[in-house]
């Protein structure tokens, strides 16, 4: 769980917050935060009141979309931290085009892993 800035903030179109997640995978809150906690989702503390909120593009079909857990492994393992993960998801890559974030949802995965790869070189 982190702080994120100004520039990551505008970067995530939508966000969720615990509960919403929750529902949407049909699990208990505290399993989303185990979730959170083992690294397979990103949460952030936003708003007036710090309320955990995790980017809603990481949630599709009732679950996390295909993908992103494995990237966010490989990019924690090339030292990113939560904040930078995001700003790199949220991006627009013109290689892949959209975001990374979008070619996820988009079952790109393969591509997204090989340019969070290539940050390693």
């Amino acid at each position: 769980m982190t702080e994120i800035d100004a520039k990551t903030e505008a970067l995530v179109p939508d966000w969720l917050t615990l509960p919403d997640i929750a529902e949407a995978l049909d699990v208990e809150v505290t399993r989303v935060r185990q979730l959170v906690k083992e690294g397979q989702l990103i949460a952030v503390r936003r708003g007036e009141n710090r309320v955990l909120q995790v980017p809603s593009a990481f949630i599709g079909e009732g679950r996390i979309v295909k993908g992103l857990v494995g990237t966010l492994t490989l990019l924690r393992d090339d030292g990113f931290t939560d904040e930078e993960m995001l700003e790199w998801l949220f991006t627009p890559d013109d290689s892949l085009p959209g975001t990374p974030a979008d070619a996820l949802r988009e079952n790109r995965g393969t591509e997204v892993k090989r340019r969070a790869q290539a940050l390693a070189v």
